[in-house]
């Protein structure tokens, strides 16, 4: 049967995503994303989801970073699912939001409630975990007034209560979750697909005026749509940067053969992370 691996432990929106997105397939949790990366990598598990992108806070560096950098995995679907933060407590609660004196999340989920922290629990103090679901499970263990910030399935999952319902910032509040493979034909979404998306690796052969405005201009005049573009360091100095660039089609034999080659004649190096189906998800 197929393994599939996220970050975990229980409760967190990677797991939500994927009992969402697939079957009855065996799960594996993972403390952090290299470690479901590098397990998708030595075959440890056959697929693994990652977290990209949160619509509040963006990019989840690690995930890129790691995908560029250390493993090179195909993109082979991307997950889309809203987003709903909650302030959990144990079931034996029966205080005031004074009364917390913790409150216990992932830093993303933390930036994305900022707002309602900084309104209600600027007396809490904050402390961040390596997953929501880690957070939720923290709460449940200790006798203390603290908090998580999680999902409904954390709730579930570790006997909390959601004391505060949807306490993020901001209404529209979603992530794009990646999957991940050598197998593509290990995936099998019984959703239909939003869209399809191709992401491509851009490297420049040195920084120079209207370098970018060339990279772009080799999409534009074909009326390519590009849902994203983002800067990453390369890490061999200041100032060295890539182009991560999403196109909101399928890779094909003529428009994306011909920006690469356009771009490989001006000196850049051009890399296909992906072409893939886009599955929104209603949770």
């Amino acid at each position: 049967m197929t393994k599939i691996g996220y970050l975990g432990p229980k409760g967190t929106f990677t797991k939500l995503a994927v009992d969402t997105a697939f079957g009855d397939e065996l799960k594996q949790s993972f403390q952090t994303i290299p470690e479901c990366i590098d397990a998708v990598d030595n075959g440890t598990i056959d697929i693994g989801v990652v977290p990209l992108e949160n619509a509040i806070e963006g990019t989840v560096q690690i995930t890129v970073d790691y995908l560029i950098h250390q493993v090179r995995l195909p993109i082979v679907s991307e997950i889309v699912v809203p987003i709903q933060q909650h302030l959990l407590v144990r079931k034996d609660f029966n205080g005031n939001l004074s009364d917390i004196q913790e409150v216990h999340s992932h830093s993303h989920a933390i930036a994305q409630c900022h707002q309602f922290l900084h309104q209600n629990l600027s007396h809490a103090s904050t402390v961040f975990s390596t997953s929501t679901g880690r957070a939720a499970e923290i709460a449940s263990e200790r006798n203390e007034p603290i908090a998580a910030i999680g999902n409904k399935l954390a709730a579930s999952e570790y006997g909390l209560q959601i004391f505060k319902a949807n306490i993020h910032d901001y209404p529209n509040n979603h992530t794009r979750f990646l999957v991940l493979t050598k197998d593509r034909d290990l995936v099998q979404i019984k959703h239909e697909a939003h869209l399809e998306r191709t992401s491509l690796l851009i490297g420049l052969p040195s920084d120079k005026p209207g370098a970018l405005h060339q990279i772009l201009s080799a999409f534009s005049w074909r009326k390519m749509n590009l849902s994203k573009i983002e800067s990453r360091p390369t890490k061999t100095g200041l100032g060295n940067y890539f182009f991560i660039i999403d196109v909101d089609q399928p890779y094909d034999n003529v428009l994306f053969p011909g920006v690469k080659a356009e771009l490989e004649a001006l000196g850049c190096e051009v890399t296909i992370l992906g072409t893939y189906p886009v599955y929104h998800m209603n949770i």
